[in-house]
């Protein structure tokens, strides 16, 4: 995720005052210094041993195929690269159809805005293992799990762009307007970049999310780069992670305004067959297979004797228990959100044309490059299989990978700031006097932003085998126990609302609101 620099520089254009800026600062070190004490206390908790008995090893093999690939050995690459386009494409398409009628109602309704919540706080992949059920392993299930959440993600920042609008050309019209004529003649023209940047920027997470949709059994890169991996054949996951990158970086070329409309009707073709569904079944499914047997049998009389409280203490008996997954994924969570702002620090200075020379800045902006798009699941699945399996691997992830994110925007924030001609020579101090103090509110904000993504990535890594939720979630829909696992979703959606909730009290002034986190 990338922020608009306009919004990062508000402080340049209104300066705060000396005592609100020393008071912001000593908020902030609050703040970050009791991040990392608590990862301190907490470490000792956390399981990080390495269990692998070669890592090293492993991972010049790694490297080896990495830096020869073989692209004459894989499968059917084409044919993954096209579904990957393709899912991605039409599953932000039809979440911006979605969530642009939401967005309008979207500040009025509590109901929608908690049920958005809700939706954009399950995974992609959750929603897949969920959709499998019905649909199996076709593009409807591809579509839909990437249209659900993204829907619900649509309607809330576009609601928030159409908030942050000049209000005189809204007053200006008549009064009897209704709310489609303000948004059409008002409110689109104005909002019209900045809602078609953020569709741009959510089309490139919905790559990484169809590559992702392949360790669930879709046909996508993602599946063939898992067993290339899990197989040891390194030069051909070498060669699906160069073409995954390719397509990252060649974005702007072939995800041209012109072109996508020629990609998602020729991609249309690609997306059969489509499964032929039972509405029967569809409905036993949605109505009876994911709800306790107590609830779908409960009846007013049930209700009144007890026997309902009864049955559901007697389903929930049977649950596996839960703490210490909650437990490991509250931890996770705060590990990563602490290792990305260590990382952050670490990295954002070097990149910066302020602080770094020639050679740090192009160095740390390859490796931020790389980390930043690499997801955090492929992170993780091949830390997993350099160091075995612990926490260690997954917290590597999260940290790398979001804190790439962060160093990334606050080294371009960094470079657009035009330091005043009496600023110090050196550049440590130049760092520490003159760019820190800017950088950090927007710092800390994008790391308070990044920790609801951070504990819905620390969830779905463990269908790596880390014991977090998402362990319990896909144990459940392994062995076809629906309403189990339909209960955990609903238990991590209810964790990730609070963390966020958390997060937006402790976010500094001046938040980044999620449409500025667009590359």
């Amino acid at each position: 995720m990338s922020a608009d620099p306009s919004t990062m520089t508000a402080e340049l254009r209104h300066p705060p005052r000396w005592w609100q800026a020393r008071s912001d600062g000593a908020r902030l070190l609050r703040l970050g210094g009791g991040l990392v004490i608590a990862m301190l206390v907490l470490v000792p908790f956390a399981d990080l041993s390495v269990t692998s008995r070669e890592p090293w090893q492993e991972l010049g093999r790694m490297l080896a195929g990495l830096a020869s690939p073989a692209p004459g050995a894989l499968e059917s690459p084409l044919h993954a690269l096209i579904l990957t386009i393709a899912f991605a494409l039409w599953g932000t398409l039809l979440g911006a159809l979605i969530g642009l009628p939401l967005a309008l109602a979207y500040s009025r309704s509590r109901l929608l805005r908690g049920v958005c919540a809700g939706l954009r706080a399950v995974h992609e992949l959750f929603w897949a293992l969920l959709l499998l059920q019905v649909f199996g392993l076709s593009a409807a299930t591809a579509l839909a799990a990437i249209t659900i959440p993204y829907a619900a993600t649509f309607a809330k920042v576009y609601a928030e762009i159409l908030e942050q609008l000049p209000q005189a050309p809204l007053k200006a019209l008549p009064c009897a307007s209704s709310r489609a004529m303000r948004f059409v003649y008002a409110e689109l023209p104005m909002a019209w970049r900045r809602m078609a940047s953020y569709t741009r920027y959510r089309f490139e997470c919905g790559l990484r999310a169809s590559v992702l949709l392949g360790f669930v059994g879709l046909p996508t890169l993602g599946f063939y780069l898992e067993s290339a991996f899990r197989e040891g054949r390194y030069a051909e996951a070498g060669a699906l992670l160069w073409i995954f990158y390719l397509l990252i970086a060649t974005l702007p070329w072939w995800g041209h305004r012109r072109v996508l409309p020629v990609l998602a009707i020729a991609s249309l073709w690609w997306l059969g067959p489509w499964p032929d569904v039972s509405p029967t079944l569809l409905w036993r499914f949605i109505s009876h297979d994911i709800w306790p047997a107590p609830l779908v049998n409960a009846s007013f009389e049930s209700l009144v004797s007890g026997k309902l409280a009864t049955g559901l203490l007697q389903w929930a008996s049977h649950l596996p228990d839960l703490l210490p997954a909650i437990g490991n994924t509250l931890l996770l969570g705060l590990l990563g959100t602490t290792g990305s702002l260590l990382i952050a620090m670490l990295l954002w200075p070097l990149a910066s044309r302020h602080v770094g020379n020639r050679l740090s800045q192009h160095s740390t902006n390859g490796l931020l490059i790389f980390l930043r798009t690499t997801p955090e699941l492929i992170l993780a699945f091949i830390l997993l299989l350099l160091l075995g399996p612990s926490l260690l691997p997954a917290w590597l992830a999260l940290a790398l990978h979001n804190g790439a994110i962060i160093a990334f925007l606050c080294a371009r924030h960094a470079n657009q700031i035009q330091l005043p001609p009496s600023r110090p020579q050196g550049k440590f101090e130049c760092w520490l006097y003159e760019l820190n103090p800017r950088v950090a509110p927007g710092m800390f904000a994008l790391l308070l932003y990044r920790a609801e993504t951070i504990i819905r990535e620390t969830a779905i890594l463990g269908m790596l085998g880390v014991v977090t939720l998402g362990f319990h979630i896909d144990s459940s829909f392994e062995y076809l126990m629906f309403d189990q696992a339909f209960a955990l979703l609903v238990l991590t959606a209810i964790l990730n609302i609070g963390v966020d909730s958390l997060a937006r009290r402790l976010r500094p002034s001046g938040e980044i609101s999620e449409d500025s986190c667009v590359r």
